[in-house]
């Protein structure tokens, strides 16, 4: 897959309950980046008769910030569940990242050669749904795209725009059909040296899905899991029916170009603005066509609803690659998801294309009407 790596740092998260940061009412939001998803409340904070409230737990993690939000009447008592939830997320990092040496990707891509080696159960379950992804997107979703991402310096820097000879160097490495992975056994083996993966365009999706799954398990009904804009949602905030959630406008004009509600199941957003490349007065994006060895165009965005987390991470960014187009062909034969692209126009006027699945609950924000036409498939 053409990688998602907004915000990735060089050392592992150090997750405990000294850094659950903030305790504060949904209404106060966190900063998301550039196209992403992002909770979107406004006016007072409502509370239940009994009064229940949502009150959110912040940390650092997976390179960026994960923020859980429970509607609870009691705040001492909640913070159990949401400090597990959030350990969720330091495990899953530990085992997936590609910033360290000692993870169980990076062993991996050490080990994975020739005889080849066991896998981790969890990284064992990324990889079943990455395999899925890689054959049902065509070859737009591939995990063994790191040596192209290292190429442009998006993992290890710096940026820069590689040679047409490199980027030739680097793609005779990557193709998921070079790695064989076992799933009985969990026995992974590359076919040769170089090949590697990468798991970050999935993982965040992943581990967002552990982590509901954790809160469920523990009885808790009405939450919102935000992870850099991967969110999962179960149930709603007191005095409404699901939480408001804001796709963000990918050029900044606006905080949000659409609202939506969501009292179940997850979404999540891939746009080009998170990190890029500036060369010769252009700018080149992170999300990488893992077919041609360059940036992916022709979208400045793609919202994904699902029923999992990792649907959603997972489509949201191969989705992009394969253009508005071949994007819309693709979201309507995938019927357990549903898609929002934003296609960048000529003018000052983008389109925004909406499945049409999703007509009756996308609500265009009314600033967005002078620059944004919406437009049902």
């Amino acid at each position: 897959m053409s990688l998602k790596l907004a915000g990735r740092r060089r050392g592992r998260a150090i997750l405990s309950p000294a850094l659950i940061l903030t305790i504060a009412l949904l209404t106060v939001t966190m900063p998301a980046p550039a196209g992403t998803a992002a909770p979107a409340t406004g006016g007072s904070p409502v509370s239940a008769p009994g009064g229940r409230r949502p009150v959110s737990w912040t940390a650092r993690t997976m390179g960026t910030y994960v923020r859980v939000t429970l509607a609870t009447d009691d705040s001492s008592a909640a913070e159990s569940d949401a400090v597990r939830a959030l350990g969720v997320f330091r495990r899953v990092d530990s085992l997936m990242t590609n910033w360290t040496t000692t993870s169980e990707v990076a062993r991996l891509n050490r080990e994975a050669i020739s005889a080849g080696t066991r896998v981790h159960p969890e990284v064992g379950t990324v990889l079943d749904a990455s395999l899925r992804l890689w054959r049902e997107s065509d070859g737009a979703y591939d995990i063994t795209v790191e040596p192209l991402v290292r190429a442009w310096g998006f993992l290890g820097g710096p940026r820069r725009v590689p040679g047409d000879e490199e980027i030739r160097a680097a793609l005779a490495r990557v193709g998921a059909q070079r790695m064989h992975y076992d799933s009985a056994s969990r026995w992974l083996r590359f076919e040769e040296p170089g090949v590697r993966i990468d798991l970050g365009g999935i993982a965040k999706g992943y581990a967002v899905d552990v982590a509901a799954e954790s809160l469920a398990t523990h009885g808790v009904n009405h939450a919102l899991i935000d992870l850099s804009g991967n969110m999962v949602a179960r149930g709603a905030p007191p005095g409404a029916g699901g939480w408001r959630i804001g796709i963000r406008d990918p050029r900044d004009r606006i905080p949000f170009v659409a609202r939506l509600t969501l009292s179940g199941g997850a979404i999540s957003t891939s746009g080009q603005y998170e990190q890029f490349v500036a060369h010769d007065g252009r700018s080149y994006g992170h999300i990488l066509d893992p077919r041609t060895g360059r940036p992916a165009d022709g979208l400045i965005s793609v919202t994904v609803l699902a029923p999992t987390a990792l649907e959603c991470d997972g489509w949201d960014t191969p989705l992009f690659v394969l253009g508005p187009v071949a994007a819309r062909r693709k979201a309507r034969e995938l019927e357990r998801l549903d898609a929002i692209l934003i296609q960048p126009g000529t003018g000052r006027v983008d389109t925004m294309w909406v499945e049409s699945t999703l007509r009756d609950r996308v609500v265009l924000e009314p600033a967005a009407r002078a620059f944004i036409h919406v437009i049902y498939f």
